[in-house]
């Protein structure tokens, strides 16, 4: 089983800070940072495994494109053969 994404204590502070003002701004609901970091923790566990894929998705797709350039750059440095005589 793949081990559970964790944040530092500065990273859920800040994170925490995030959903405490979206809550504010946007639901008009004061919570306090433990409230939040439980809303990062649910959050993190019922959907953070889709967009950690997307993101490993997004990562091999700039490997392949890179290996590809690294490929043809390659095959550009071949020499055209001379018959053998």
């Amino acid at each position: 089983m793949a081990k559970p994404i964790q944040f530092t204590k500065d990273e859920r502070v800040a994170i925490g800070g995030r959903i405490r003002d979206f809550f504010a701004k946007e639901l008009d609901q004061d919570i306090s940072q433990l409230q939040a970091e439980m809303v990062l923790e649910f959050f993190g566990n019922q959907i953070g495994g889709w967009f950690y894929n997307r993101g490993l998705a997004d990562a091999q797709a700039v490997v392949t494109a890179k290996a590809e350039d690294i490929a043809d750059a390659i095959y550009a440095l071949q020499r055209n053969e001379l018959p053998l005589r």
